[in-house]
């Protein structure tokens, strides 16, 4: 069966899960933004196969949402932090995780997350950027945008 290319497709979803749309892919992110830092630390925590990680490592190195520290010479050895890409999907994925917490976790969420601003706990919701009203089907539409071919 051939796969398609989804970064050739005229849609931002799509584009994105080329980049972040493998298995593991998220959780690996989410490891380095939460602290796991180093590739046994990634492996040992997830449970991961070496050549998996490794090769979502790279990829998320490759399209510049993690990057990658040498920390030892020899033999070589690196932290991947996360950038200002990988550091914007931080939203998404609590956002994922809220809609876990939800349909997912019958006996509660497994990890709070706290605003330190304020200091409440943390439930990712998506709000309109200009009046701050929350987000639902019924209140949005939808039409081309100056990217659609």
């Amino acid at each position: 069966m051939r796969r398609t290319n989804l970064a050739e497709l005229p849609c931002s979803l799509a584009r994105s899960l080329q980049i972040v749309g493998e298995r593991w892919t998220l959780l690996v992110l989410r490891d380095i933004c939460l602290g796991w830092d180093r590739f046994e630390a990634i492996h040992d925590h997830l449970g991961i196969a070496r050549n998996i990680l490794k090769t979502r490592l790279d990829t998320l190195v490759e399209h510049e949402v993690v990057e990658r520290t040498l920390y030892q010479e020899h033999p070589p050895r690196y932290e991947y932090g996360p950038t200002v890409k990988g550091r914007e999907l931080m939203p998404i994925l609590l956002a994922m995780v809220a809609w876990g917490d939800r349909w997912a976790s019958p006996d509660g969420p497994p990890m709070l997350f706290t605003h330190e601003t304020c200091g409440h706990d943390l439930v990712a919701t998506i709000v309109c950027e200009a009046c701050g009203g929350p987000f639902d089907l019924q209140t949005t539409s939808f039409r081309p945008g100056p990217g659609l071919t």
